[in-house]
């Protein structure tokens, strides 16, 4: 390296026994474009002496090549590593950079500035413990510094330094510094940060960054680096009750068993009596095992193994919580919502929430507001796209340990995943359980569904047709229903006009609405099911999604999904409603295969080719796979 702690050289063992007991501090910067924060962290890592000697010499050549700095070292390119980043002279990605003094351990998280690129702030806030938000004093407070104070706020980042930057090319002026910091201070305490320190610095210059600078001497207090390396950190974790997530059951052989996570509350000893959530069951903690030996005592932050006396049954994704002083237990929620996907959020569509370690099946109601960040008004909202908040009701197919995300991130923060294609598409923040979810019980009955099922004689099914609009699925699913009854078997048919006529009158033919339309249809096929009938559900039904969580509610092997495969030149030929035809003429909007996505099913128990089979051929071999799949048997 350049130049690193004189220890190294002098006793490298202290060094490392030093090293190995730092704190280490999580922080972003953040603030609007060109405000200075890749040019702030370079510099960092400059100062701190953690750059090797081809780390500069490369730092050179580069400022020499694509600098913007006359050919002086420009900072920002040890953090801007894409090369559209050094085109631009912008930041695009979230860059992380590890760097140390003989104090202190840092991870810096430099967040783009542009609007667009919000999500990628927030993925980089919300592991942070402290914000560094820049300002250009040539500009002073920006839309973006809004914005980012903001959600700096929402995600529970306390501890605000406010950087005005490139007060050099103001000449150091005391008044521009002491305007800008008295109009964020007004800002700021609207959105409930507080705990402020506002610094005059030049990035690029070094002032204020690791030694007082003789250009302000107006200023009293701390630099930059010596506010992050004092800045106290974690107190709250350490003082509340303890919470552990589950990540791994250890078992090494037949005489251990502990139960391995990260302490993300608290303080646990041995002898402390704890509560496994959301089973409820209590056990003492026998032993806290680490890799190098049990100890006395574990805080907030540290990995450990606790071993529990008696046999308990806790998996991953259960939370070890201090007895008398349990988190709540939920499945419905309000939470604010950032959506961080290109895919709008869609109502009642099913999504995957992953809160700790534990991941459930998800479903949002529509936004009861979206939250200007420019304003902070709150706006009528139907749905969220990317880069909007929104605060919405949430409902989960499982309970759930949670805190509020005030309270604790860990307990309290979540991130929605697409269910198809796995991407990360919103960060979540718990506010409350809803009432309805501790007042709301699934009443149990003396007659269940198998009784139901052998009383009629087969076993229960839901029989899912889908297809264009035109491809023939009512036509079928109504011989099927036929030839069913005709053997004595218990029907009920569920088609997409029907159901319109009534329960779904209230449903236009958006995508949320067309959402909304197949989950209350899935629902009542899942009450049909229970009540022992095989349904026949005829329905567009054009996401893979909703017909995926339309299987998820019926039992293993009571889901047959029919896909009428008839191309879209085909059906359009056929047209038996004319809504093609008004579909081409811009008379009816949103229509399948038109101007709105059909996904066809990727594993559906029967295709029907509609060129190849009659609708009279096509019904007998739903009948026969029916068959073949045991529901036409007695249970």
């Amino acid at each position: 390296m350049a130049h690193v702690s004189s220890l190294i050289a002098e006793d490298i063992e202290q060094y490392l026994h030093a090293h190995e007991r730092k704190s280490l501090l999580r922080f972003i910067t953040c603030g609007s474009v060109d405000d200075g924060k890749s040019t702030l962290i370079g510099r960092m890592l400059y100062e701190s002496k953690m750059l090797f000697e081809d780390q500069l010499a490369a730092l050179e050549a580069d400022s020499r090549k694509v600098g913007t700095q006359g050919g002086e070292l420009d900072f920002a390119l040890l953090v801007d590593g894409l090369t559209a980043e050094r085109e631009q002279g912008i930041t695009i990605d979230v860059a992380y950079r590890f760097f140390s003094t003989d104090t202190r351990k840092f991870i810096v998280a430099d967040t783009p500035g542009h609007e667009q690129y919000t999500r990628n702030m927030v993925t980089g806030a919300s592991t942070a413990e402290v914000a560094v938000i820049l300002i250009d004093a040539r500009r002073g407070m920006l839309t973006q510094t809004r914005r980012h104070s903001y959600l700096v706020s929402l995600l529970g980042i306390r501890k605000v330094v406010l950087a005005i930057n490139k007060l050099d090319l103001m000449d150091y002026s005391h008044d521009v510094f002491a305007g800008i910091e008295a109009d964020y201070r007004r800002f700021a305490g609207q959105i409930g940060i507080n705990d402020i320190v506002c610094i005059p610095m030049s990035a690029l210059r070094g002032d204020n960054i690791t030694e007082r600078s003789a250009n302000t001497p107006w200023y009293e207090g701390p630099t930059l680096m010596g506010y992050l390396e004092t800045v106290e950190i974690d107190a709250d974790a350490h003082s509340g009750p303890m919470r552990m997530p589950v990540q791994w059951v250890n078992r090494p052989n037949l005489d251990f068993r502990g139960f391995s996570g990260r302490i993300v509350g608290g303080t646990v000893r041995p002898g402390d009596r704890v509560r496994v959530l959301p089973a409820g069951t209590e056990s003492t903690v026998a032993r806290i095992a680490t890799y190098d030996g049990d100890l006395a005592e574990a805080i907030a932050g540290q990995s450990v193994t606790l071993t529990l006396t008696g046999e308990v049954d806790a998996s991953r994704g259960d939370v070890l919580v201090t007895a008398g002083e349990p988190p709540g237990v939920a499945d419905q929620f309000e939470a604010t919502v950032i959506w961080m996907s290109e895919e709008p959020m869609l109502p009642g569509r099913p999504y995957l929430l992953k809160i700790g370690a534990r991941t459930v099946g998800a479903t949002l109601a529509a936004p009861k507001y979206q939250v200007d960040v420019n304003t902070m008004e709150h706006e009528p909202a139907r749905q969220l796209h990317l880069n909007e908040i929104g605060v919405c009701n949430l409902n989960l197919d499982q309970t759930v340990v949670f805190e509020p995300y005030s309270q604790n991130r860990e307990l309290g923060g979540f991130i929605l995943i697409d269910r198809i294609s796995n991407n990360t598409i919103a960060a979540g923040l718990l506010h409350f359980a809803l009432r309805r979810s501790q007042n709301i019980h699934w009443q149990a009955t003396e007659v269940d569904k198998l009784a139901r099922a052998r009383l009629k004689g087969h076993r229960p099914a839901v029989v899912w047709f889908t297809g264009l609009s035109g491809s023939g699925k009512s036509t079928i699913a109504n011989l099927v229903e036929k030839k069913l009854h005709a053997l004595g078997r218990h029907t009920y048919m569920l088609d997409g006009d029907n159901v319109r006529h009534g329960l779904n009158k209230d449903l236009g033919f958006t995508e949320a609405d067309r959402v909304e339309n197949i989950r209350r249809v899935a629902e009542v096929a899942h009450l049909m099911a229970d009540a022992g009938l095989i349904t026949l559900v005829s329905f567009i039904s054009p996401f893979r999604a909703e017909r995926r969580m339309a299987r998820e509610l019926v039992g293993a092997g009571e889901f047959c999904e029919v896909f009428v495969d008839t191309p879209l030149s085909v059906a359009e030929q056929r047209d038996p409603k004319g809504l093609y035809r008004k579909a081409r003429a811009g008379e009816l909007k949103n229509f399948t295969g038109i101007d709105s996505p059909y996904e066809p099913p990727e594993h559906a128990e029967i295709r029907i080719d509609t060129a190849r089979l009659r609708a009279d051929e096509a019904a007998e071999t739903v009948v026969t796979q029916l068959r073949v799949m045991g529901i036409l048997d007695s249970p």
